[in-house]
């Protein structure tokens, strides 16, 4: 099994925010490969992965951060698969990682979820790589439509809850 997939972090204190995409792509069944390398710390390791990833079969990268963040956008520097960048928060509820994110100059676009978004991110990538893949595309629409059988099913649910003036 080759990965589509790469989930690059910052540190493995990133894990349980981006253990949300790892399930994601477990339930789409894409193969996906996840690295703990730091943009500063190891930034020889994350060349080599960000440069050597489409030669190796990855479609698309999701790189996650805190703090300064500048993982996402050097992957970004590094390669022309897209990129996904999730912003953890770590310090300042998420917000300077969020804006170190999206403030990518023009020519290095990095795609940019919400705060600890991992789901979105995984989702993001698994609509990018269903482009050219109809099974894929199947799964996303049948995951799609689970998501509305819930909210329909928690308003069924709110239904049941009775207060004194509440008149449905």
């Amino acid at each position: 099994m080759k990965p589509r997939v790469s989930i690059i972090m910052g540190s493995l204190s990133d894990l349980p925010v981006m253990e949300k995409a790892a399930k994601i792509f477990d339930e789409f069944e894409i193969p996906f490969e996840m690295h703990a390398f730091s943009a500063h710390r190891t930034p020889e390791a994350v060349e080599s992965l960000a440069m050597l990833a489409q030669s190796r079969g990855i479609e698309v990268i999701i790189a996650a951060a805190g703090m300064s963040a500048h993982l996402p956008g050097v992957v970004a520097a590094l390669t022309t698969l897209p990129v996904i960048g999730v912003p953890i928060a770590s310090s300042l509820e998420g917000v300077d990682a969020l804006l170190s994110i999206v403030q990518m100059p023009p020519g290095i676009p990095v795609a940019t979820v919400g705060i600890n978004g991992a789901v979105n991110a995984a989702i993001l990538a698994s609509q990018i790589m269903a482009v050219n893949d109809k099974d894929l595309q199947i799964r996303l629409t049948d995951y799609k439509q689970s998501l509305k059988e819930k909210v329909i099913a928690a308003d069924r649910e709110l239904s049941a809850v009775k207060f004194k003036f509440k008149t449905n």
